[in-house]
């Protein structure tokens, strides 16, 4: 039997849910890009605002490319179980904060509905760097900004500046340096080149905080959604498993009212850059690098990578001396305590999180992940071994094509055939490369990657 509204009360007494009148509740978060990781934070955290007493902030979600996440949710009347696994017992709860899950290109005019209404003060994001349609040089790709969230929102401006509504706060929640800085830049290019009107609008009447999102959300299995119909006794196409850790740092710039995310666990601040760029580079990079290390070595899962010896050291050597090294922390930020929790994080046996979830989209993700510290290290002529080691596993990781999956594949591999060893270097990292970074490899790192990768 599949959990929905009217199958809450088969569910056992050690499953926790909701406290609020769903029904009751109007919609105040438009969010794009509705998969697990925006169910294990945004979504999570409002539902714990509303089970506490706060009002009107469901979320209608809205998927860009593909109907999976609507054929899981809409069934179920948007609701979910997340299970926060750990060594111990796994602690599931379903959360109710998600109203329902519209598809793009099918249900564009309810779209239009839901952020046009002035009960919606939110669009809030979680559609990985290459839904922000950038091109090589960090400027917008219109031509891909059609396909994206951009139009979306113009004709949304349009309306709600004609009808006198208020300006929305747009919340990025994706693993981009200054995220919300970035996606107000990107939107003002949008409306430039479509929408002038607009635009004026949208700078005096909408914000764009910064934001950054640190939980481990792997993608979803079979095999998960089997086990855990089997101990609560019934069956969750939408469920979510991911760690008992989570932190989320937002800038406290928003253009009309927010949740209390505060009170539940959330960081309200005035700069969220020292925590962004922790993650990014500790986090993430260290993510990245045990990725395709580790499927090189045979390893499926980061539990695995962790323990191999000879990685968590270079894990180690990449997070504690060249990502914490590469950035100054705010007041108060312990980045040496930070290091240790994420080793104890990458150990947790029961998440399973898979290295080849982690290794998509790697040309889309190593600028902010290693290129930024690399950048930083070469002013001080310093030679972070292990985070160039890392790159040299993601040249040979797209070399070799065997569990590729990124936007610039087919490009990848074409300059990698006309480059060869001795040329993909400053193919792939020169002036007017496809890899957007300020750094350019100094000839002791050319050298370095050239020998790492030819072997």
């Amino acid at each position: 039997m599949r959990l929905d509204p009217d199958t809450l009360d088969r569910l056992p007494p050690n499953v926790a849910r909701f406290a609020y009148d769903r029904d009751a509740q109007k919609v105040g978060i438009v969010h794009f890009g509705i998969g697990a990781f925006h169910r294990a934070h945004l979504a999570w955290y409002t539902d714990a605002a509303m089970s506490a007493g706060e009002r009107d902030w469901m979320i209608t979600g809205v998927s860009l490319r593909s109907d999976a996440v609507a054929r899981q949710l809409n069934p179920q009347g948007g609701l979910y179980t997340l299970t926060e696994r750990a060594a111990g017992e796994d602690v599931t709860r379903v959360a109710g904060a998600v109203r329902d899950v519209l598809v793009a290109g099918r249900s564009d005019a309810r779209l239009a509905i839901g952020l046009i209404a002035p009960s919606t003060h939110i669009v809030s994001f979680t559609v990985t760097e290459k839904g922000y349609a950038r091109a090589a040089d960090g400027s917008l790709d219109l031509g891909l900004a059609e396909a994206s969230f951009y139009p979306h929102l113009t004709r949304a401006f349009e309306e709600r500046r004609q009808a006198g509504i208020p300006g929305l706060t747009l919340l990025s929640c994706d693993n981009l340096p200054a995220n919300g800085d970035t996606l107000r830049r990107l939107m003002c290019e949008y409306l430039v080149a479509k929408s002038p009107d607009a635009l004026g609008w949208f700078e005096s009447e909408c914000n764009c905080p910064n934001a950054m999102v640190d939980r481990i959300v792997p993608a979803t299995t079979d095999a998960d959604i089997d086990a855990l119909a089997s101990r609560i006794g019934l069956r969750d196409e939408g469920a979510v498993f991911t760690e008992p850790f989570s932190q989320w740092v937002i800038e406290d710039r928003f253009a009309g009212p927010r949740p209390g995310w505060d009170h539940y666990g959330a960081q309200f601040v005035a700069d969220v850059a020292p925590y962004e760029t922790a993650k990014l580079r500790m986090l993430n990079g260290a993510h990245s690098a045990m990725a395709y290390l580790g499927l090189e070595r045979g390893h499926e899962f980061v539990h695995e990578a962790i323990a191999d010896p000879e990685l968590r050291a270079l894990v180690e050597r990449l997070m504690r001396d060249e990502a914490a090294t590469s950035f100054e922390p705010a007041p108060g930020q312990d980045l040496d305590a930070y290091a240790k929790a994420l080793l104890e994080r990458f150990a947790n046996p029961a998440l399973n999180h898979r290295l080849a979830q982690i290794a998509m989209d790697g040309s889309q993700k190593i600028p902010q992940r290693w290129l930024a510290s690399l950048a930083v290290h070469q002013t001080r002529s310093n030679k972070p071994i292990a985070t160039l080691t890392a790159l040299a596993a993601w040249l040979r990781h797209v070399r070799d094509g065997l569990f590729v999956d990124d936007p610039l594949k087919e490009e990848l591999a074409t300059t990698w055939r006309k480059q060869g060893v001795d040329g993909i270097v400053p193919a792939l990292f020169g002036d007017n490369a496809p890899i957007a970074s300020n750094w350019r490899p100094s000839p002791a790192e050319k050298a370095f990657l050239e020998a790492e990768t030819a072997r």
